[in-house]
């Protein structure tokens, strides 16, 4: 032990030498550094998870929203067809513009996005509108969706226009228009159906895109039909010098990009998906300040706290290895102390755990390895064995040998009951007096049955002699006990139902005779009365 102490003293002022502080400064400083960087990684980390989230979110919503968008112009689209069929299946006369009228007017009370709906004729005028009776004085002849269809004699395509003022009530709305022909394809007006821009700008209001974010209805000649949040300026203008138009549609209908905005030169990141069907593009972006805000804030605190832990940090160790510079004998000596108790627990624990006389386990510590085989009998399903053994006649023994003798006994008993202990986890144990056990796991009744056997022809090969026996030699008698414990099931009940079985089965031994081995599950046929 004393030289144990000496050495750890030793190696403990090894590292107090003064060539070896110079290091272990250098080791603060690293650790201090090495926090910050993994810190400042986890940030720009949390920064690209942000930026990736906010990509899925910007897109998710360009995609939610042109397909609303497809879906409206597929409504108004069939409205239109549906006008166009019953003004060339029914005519234009008073009566039929009268049904006409009811009906337009009712699809524009079922579809809220609906502004209005018309039928021009062929010098511009209305012919019927949901507003009821055309006036004289207003001609359609000079909007572009009029001239769109009479310059394009054989087309019937559905055209969408820029957003205009309505001349019947003053606001903003998109025109949407087809042409009219008769059964010869001859030209016989436009039939428009308006989108209301404030009831759009109200339903694209719904969606937050942070304080500077925006949604933009755009056709794809770089037309700005809507913008949410909604502005008039924007209304008409032009965004196809931005690079979502001049590059990126170029290479694929669908994107997401950082790109700073035309207009404002605000960095945004966008996302563009263009309407199935319809010459439309939704663009919906997000300010890079918004989508980082919470961001910055998090990692100003999260800097704070770190820097702070770093700094700690490097003050505590270096004042440690200044305190550990200063108290080389005293932390020499407590090294000293430690390794002396350490040692002295070691002897203790193992005092505490083996019998004195034979060498082999205690009872205390019996119980304790029964406890945990029969746990892992539990989980992994195996039978756990235990054998019970006591020397035959020995008091008997003692009143002839005496006590000296008894004892030499014990331990010639104890060594051939070691030599069962075939494998690491078997455990011979002294029960008490001239009892003995030998816990056996993974084995079952045919197995422990041999062992016990074996054990008791050892020592009778042994032929130790024992004048108060009817053999004249010292024997055993055994009793067997194997258990296979349900699944989930096991407690103090378990391991005392295996040692009385085991009990049960010495005692049958006893009775029939002694010096023979008896398996628990023929005790009780085995035992007289």
């Amino acid at each position: 032990m004393g030289s144990s102490a000496d050495t750890g003293v030793k190696q403990w002022r090894w590292w107090q030498r003064p060539r070896v502080l110079p290091l272990a400064r250098t080791f603060v400083v690293l650790v201090c550094l090495s926090l910050v960087l993994t810190d400042g990684w986890l940030i720009w980390q949390a920064r690209q998870v942000q930026l990736r989230s906010a990509a899925a979110d910007t897109s998710n919503l360009a995609q939610a929203l042109a397909r609303q968008t497809a879906d409206m112009m597929k409504k108004a689209d069939i409205v239109l067809g549906d006008l166009i069929e019953r003004l060339q299946v029914d005519g234009t006369g008073p009566e039929q513009m009268q049904r006409l009228q009811r009906l337009m007017q009712r699809q524009v009370l079922e579809q809220p996005e609906l502004h209005g709906l018309f039928v021009y004729g062929t010098d511009g005028r209305w012919l019927v509108s949901s507003f009821g009776q055309p006036p004289r004085d207003i001609s359609s002849a000079d909007r572009a969706y009029f001239s769109h269809h009479v310059e394009q004699p054989y087309g019937n395509d559905l055209f969408i226009g820029a957003p205009i003022r309505s001349r019947t009530t003053g606001d903003w709305i998109i025109p949407l228009s087809r042409r009219v022909a008769d059964a010869q394809g001859r030209f016989l007006g436009v039939a428009l159906a308006t989108l209301s821009v404030d009831f759009l700008s109200g339903f694209y209001a719904t969606f937050d895109v942070g304080t500077n974010g925006l949604i933009d209805l755009v056709h794809n000649d770089g037309t700005v039909l809507l913008r949410s949040p909604y502005s008039e300026d924007a209304l008409g203008s032009n965004v196809s010098k931005g690079g979502i138009f001049s590059r990126l549609l170029e290479q694929q209908p669908v994107g997401t990009a950082m790109l700073e905005s035309i207009g404002d030169g605000v960095p945004r990141l966008f996302s563009y998906r263009t309407v199935n069907g319809h010459p439309l593009v939704v663009i919906t972006g997000s300010a890079k300040d918004d989508i980082l805000a919470g961001w910055r804030a998090d990692s100003l605190r999260q800097i704070t706290v770190v820097g702070l832990m770093a700094t700690m940090l490097g003050l505590f160790g270096f004042y440690l290895l200044h305190l550990i510079k200063q108290g080389q004998q005293t932390q020499a000596e407590l090294l000293a102390t430690r390794d002396a108790l350490h040692a002295l627990n070691q002897r203790l624990e193992t005092q505490a755990l083996e019998d004195e006389l034979t060498g082999l386990a205690n009872r205390r510590r019996l119980m304790r390895a029964l406890d945990d085989e029969l746990a892992r009998a539990v989980r992994d399903q195996l039978p756990l064995a235990l054998i019970l053994f006591d020397v035959d006649f020995f008091k008997q023994y003692n009143d002839i040998y005496g006590h000296s003798a008894g004892d030499e006994c014990l331990r010639q008993v104890a060594e051939v009951i070691r030599s069962g202990q075939q494998r690491p986890a078997d455990l011979a144990a002294r029960y008490g007096g001239e009892e003995f056990c030998l816990l056996l796991p993974e084995t079952d009744a045919a197995g422990a049955v041999q062992v016990a056997e074996q054990i008791r022809s050892a020592l009778q090969a042994r032929a130790l002699p024992h004048a108060g026996a009817p053999w004249l030699r010292l024997s055993l008698s055994a009793g067997v006990n194997v258990c296979l414990p349900q699944p989930g099931v096991v407690d103090d009940h378990t391991s005392a139902a295996l040692i009385h079985g085991a009990d049960q089965a010495l005692y049958a031994a006893k009775a029939a005779g002694r010096d023979r081995v008896r398996l628990f599950a023929e005790a009780y046929e085995q035992t007289p009365g």
